[in-house]
């Protein structure tokens, strides 16, 4: 992963996916002790939550529609 290049402290800069780590790291690795996971295991977690929020996870703010699912409707 790279790391974002906003100046610390400000969320403003890259508000949308500083959102989506919030989301990646309260729902997939809220109970994983840190450096407990080995680099594949955390791209495994990773690729498997980047598919069930695109794919699965109802947003509010998508009409309770799926990423995927608001993007064929909105098209």
């Amino acid at each position: 992963m790279t790391s974002s290049m906003s100046r610390r402290g400000n969320c403003w800069d890259n508000a949308v996916i500083e959102s989506f780590h919030s989301n990646l790291k309260s729902e997939e690795f809220q109970y994983v002790k840190f450096n407990s996971l080995s680099d594949h295991e955390v791209r495994e977690r990773v690729d498997h939550y980047l598919t069930y929020y695109n794919e699965e996870r109802i947003q509010e703010k998508l009409g309770y529609l799926t990423p995927i699912k608001y993007g064929v409707v909105a098209a």
